[in-house]
């Protein structure tokens, strides 16, 4: 193969079609976890979410499966159409763990991290607010906890510190006896 004079080898050739083709391609995006712009968040080693389902009533409902190993299980919702909501808040908020909320990257954010070491069920509803005079949707997660390898440490034991020392004085107990007389 001849390129303005020069020889190319099919390997040059190759690899320049290469490094062309990968200049007309965008990068696809895909978060198989929550970001974390907070610099502090830790993802539980097991968290399998459902898709989203909607009830009758119009609930939004999903089931996770997480493990309370002090890590978040994170659901990724967007408002009909594309983009965050508007607000959100938590009502009721769960018993055996902890709800966050917030937007990143044009989305919703879901996060629930069960109290360490809780085995059991959890539920919480997300009320999600589209803004503009919209209706507000309720996302209700059905969560399993499991505790299968969790170990809680126990508290370190410590030598009761010493007391300050005090001066202990003997005070006198005088005992008093009264006599009644008797009159005869």
């Amino acid at each position: 193969m001849r390129l303005r004079g020069s020889v190319v080898t099919l390997g040059s050739a190759f690899a320049i079609s290469m490094l062309l083709s990968g200049c007309a391609q965008q990068p696809i995006v895909q978060r198989s976890v929550a970001p974390n712009p907070f610099g502090y968040q830790k993802v539980s080693a097991v968290c399998h979410v459902s898709p989203v389902t909607t009830a009758a009533d119009g609930t939004l409902n999903v089931n996770m499966t997480v493990r309370s190993d002090d890590g978040l299980c994170a659901i990724s919702v967007q408002k009909p159409g594309t983009g965050s909501y508007a607000s959100f808040g938590v009502s009721p908020a769960p018993e055996h763990g902890k709800a966050f909320l917030y937007n990143y990257d044009g989305r919703t954010y879901v996060n629930y991290t069960p109290a360490t070491a809780y085995a059991g069920t959890d539920t919480f509803t997300a009320e999600l607010i589209p803004g503009g005079g919209k209706k507000r949707e309720h996302l209700v997660v059905h969560a399993t906890v499991d505790a299968t390898g969790v170990v809680v440490a126990k508290p370190a034991v410590t030598a009761p510190t010493p007391k300050a020392s005090t001066t202990t004085t003997k005070k006198k107990t005088v005992a008093r006896h009264t006599t009644t007389r008797r009159k005869k």
